[in-house]
């Protein structure tokens, strides 16, 4: 400890009296401005984010989240490295996405089937997508306070994500991120999505379960959705089902059962069973965990199971192909000098979109 009177570090103001918010307390080892620095700095290496997230510690588990939906060029390259080593260790789980129309309970739901699977032995990690503002670009990211019991057990992760402009309910990182928490050794994944709409069918293409949840009462029950996420989901759900609600529940049911026969099946050999559940009162969870076994032990001996993941496999590369031409394309020097120009030219009516858009790939091409 410095025992010059007169010393102040320099974060502290040349004029600074009492005012100032932070004070310096005699007897109190103080670190130096450059060590504060050096420690907030310090990036893990590639392999201690592996092991970190091997051993399941949730601090680097967090972090190589962070760092995989960074935007990035250097972190990017990093978490790309990241994964490719974690990428042997994951795909041992069972992948649930769970969608709904606003005000199901998607939440609630989450909680009350985390806490289930925990007291069955699993180990659960919830990713949820909270909606980006298309203003500010910001999100709320409150799942997890609405999640309190669940966010307190050990052998449960949560992490909230924005969705930015990615369509279809989850973010441009979730498959990345799957495979992160499968290689921390979480066997249960579980994917709350933003919310029911036209493009609410992305999340099928990365879980092996798809669940829609529903609630009794909203009104023309078969109009509340879109028809093409009923043909997709492998369950219906009606949450709510408790008290007053409980004869609307029983009629959704019927009215959603009888629609589902003239639907073709999604997966051969297996009809989407419609089940009510009153998450609130912790009733029906084991009910619909089951119909999730069922199906995954149908799947597993008929092969579609396998055949999915591969499929699945096939189309994140198809997207992260179109990712890497879009990130080519925009980061390319010739399309950084000309686009302002091409786009000033489109506001003014000089040229055409279409004649905009070849000289841009003309320009892309030569280079």
């Amino acid at each position: 400890m410095n025992n010059n009177k007169s010393y102040k570090p320099d974060w502290v103001p040349t004029n600074g009296g009492k005012e100032f918010a932070v004070n310096i307390k005699k007897g109190v080892a103080q670190s130096t401005n450059s060590e504060i620095k050096n420690i907030s700095r310090y990036e893990p290496t590639i392999d201690e984010y592996v092991d970190g997230v091997l051993n399941n510690n949730r601090t680097l588990l967090a972090k190589t989240i962070t760092l995989i939906e960074s935007n990035s060029e250097k972190h990017f390259k990093l978490a790309n490295k990241i994964i490719q080593k974690l990428l042997p260790e994951s795909g041992n789980s069972i992948r649930v996405g769970i969608t709904g129309v606003p005000g199901a309970g998607k939440s609630t739901f989450i909680e009350a089937l985390g806490l289930y699977l925990i007291n069955e032995g699993h180990k659960v990690a919830v990713l949820t997508v909270d909606p980006s503002s298309s203003i500010t670009k910001g999100s709320i990211l409150g799942d997890k306070t609405r999640m309190e019991n669940l966010s307190r057990e050990p052998n449960c992760f949560i992490r909230p994500s924005p969705s930015g402009a990615t369509l279809g309910g989850v973010t441009s990182k979730s498959r990345e991120t799957i495979t992160v928490c499968e290689a921390a050794g979480y066997d249960i994944i579980l994917i709350e999505t933003v919310g029911v709409g036209q493009n609410e069918i992305t999340v099928r293409s990365m879980v092996d379960f798809f669940l829609l949840m529903m609630i009794p009462g909203a009104g023309d029950e078969l109009q509340g959705i879109k028809r093409g996420v009923i043909e997709i989901a492998d369950a219906l759900v009606i949450n709510k089902a408790e008290g007053n609600n409980k004869l609307k529940a029983e009629l959704a049911k019927t009215e959603y059962s009888n629609a589902l026969h003239y639907l073709t099946q999604n997966t051969n050999g297996w009809h989407t069973p419609v089940t009510l559940c009153s998450a609130i009162n912790n009733e029906g969870i084991k009910e619909v965990w089951d119909e999730v076994l069922k199906f995954t032990n149908i799947t597993k001996n008929s092969g579609v199971f396998f055949e999915r993941r591969k499929q699945q496999s096939k189309k994140w590369f198809n997207f992260l192909i179109e990712e890497k031409l879009k990130t080519d394309f925009f980061n390319n020097n010739a399309i950084k000098e000309i686009l302002p120009k091409i786009e000033e030219q489109i506001l003014e009516n000089n040229t055409f979109v279409i004649e905009a858009v070849e000289k841009l790939f003309s320009n892309f091409r030569s280079n």
